[in-house]
């Protein structure tokens, strides 16, 4: 027996790490996430890749949210493009983002053996969570692109937020074939206060969810059976 959880509402791929991503209609997933999805990185001479936090891995690099990537004409076997803050495809990457954070030791780089993700390949976030936060800090532009899931699931009117909590543990099938398995819960950072496109820096958004749900948002999820996710799929736990 199944139990409907919601419809893919809008898919996010972000081929490069920590800029802003581009909406798909479909997406191929296999074991690493959406094909694609994460696949180059800002990174520096130390082989730390460029995000919006600090850490073993990472390096805090301000500005690449205003940036945006994309696949020409949606292939993956291609190099990414990037964009620059006037939305201008720039002709080289790696020459765009030195003169940008005015280094000289930052590229445009494949993954190779370190993973460009922060945690798990998946990140799923409910209509019924995003409406709460937009409740928790009103007159702050907020949209899902905040917390950069893959996908945004429409989750039925009277859903409580953070019900992606109780699908931790569990098992869904997306579509006809896909399946993951939901793991955990993001920890966010600073990076839900950035400002990108259309939405302006705000610290409300992090403090609320720090208050009210211990920093975390949103279901991560492993990829148990590959497959292919659309729009208006149905997710249902199995």
């Amino acid at each position: 027996m199944s139990k409907a959880l919601g419809t893919i509402e809008r898919i996010w791929r972000y081929p490069v790490k920590s800029t802003g991503g581009e909406q798909l209609s479909e997406a191929a997933v296999d074991a690493r996430g959406l094909v694609g999805d994460r696949l180059y990185a800002v990174r520096d001479a130390e082989g730390k890749f460029g995000s919006g936090k600090a850490t073993r891995r990472f390096r805090r690099m301000p500005g690449l949210l205003l940036l945006r990537s994309r696949y020409p004409g949606g292939v993956v076997t291609e190099v990414p493009e990037l964009l620059g803050p006037d939305g201008i495809p720039v002709p080289d990457p790696s020459d765009f983002v030195r003169r940008y954070l005015d280094r000289n030791d930052v590229e445009v780089a494949r993954e190779g053996t370190i993973s460009h993700f922060d945690q798990l390949p998946l990140s799923l976030l409910t209509t019924a969570t995003l409406d709460w936060v937009r409740t928790a800090v009103p007159g702050v532009p907020i949209d899902e692109r905040r917390f950069r899931p893959n996908l945004l699931v429409r989750t039925p009117p009277g859903t409580t937020p953070f019900v992606e909590d109780t699908w931790l543990g569990s098992t869904a099938r997306i579509g006809d074939a896909l399946h993951v398995r939901f793991v955990r819960s993001s920890e966010r950072c600073v990076m839900t206060n950035e400002a990108q496109e259309g939405l302006p820096h705000s610290p409300l958004i992090l403090r609320v969810i720090a208050q009210a749900h211990d920093l975390r948002l949103d279901a991560l999820a492993t990829v148990t059976r590959t497959g292919c996710v659309r729009l208006g799929d149905t997710i249902d736990l199995i």
